[in-house]
């Protein structure tokens, strides 16, 4: 019954929740990321270079062999060097958008810690008061 105990401690702390809220964040924004990578950009990219999708960009070293029934003998052997590209990109535009959010929230957050002090002039009798107590202690030194 401990380890339930310490379970419970350990599952109620605030970090375990806002980690878990984190990861679902994550996951949804990985998911708008890759689609504007997927459905946005590459369209654009393929303006430039030709094709849609870089994943079946590959250097084919070796090319599939057939014998005469069409059963393959050997096996194609290329580099994939699309997928790892687009992997790559993909990865450079998450890393700047969660770069960009954390810096919004720092820029709202340091707003937030800043305290405006607010200077409330004295009142008169304080003012008078003080002077009087001022000029007493001068004739008792």
């Amino acid at each position: 019954m401990k380890i339930v105990k310490e379970f419970k401690e350990f599952a109620i702390k605030g970090n375990v929740f806002d980690m878990a809220v984190g990861i679902i964040i994550g996951t949804a924004f990985t998911k708008v990321v890759s689609s504007f990578v997927k459905d946005i950009l590459m369209p654009l990219l393929s303006l430039a270079i030709g094709e849609v999708n870089f994943t079946n960009l590959s250097l084919v070293l070796k090319e599939e062999v057939k014998d005469d029934s069409g059963t393959v003998v050997q096996e194609l052997v290329a580099l994939n060097y699309g997928a790892f590209i687009q992997f790559i990109l993909d990865f450079l535009i998450i890393a700047f958008c969660i770069f960009m959010v954390v810096r919004i929230f720092n820029r709202l957050k340091r707003k937030s810690d800043v305290v405006e002090v607010v200077e409330v002039p004295t009142p008169k009798d304080i003012e008078l008061l003080s002077e009087i107590r001022d000029l007493l202690k001068d004739r008792k030194g």
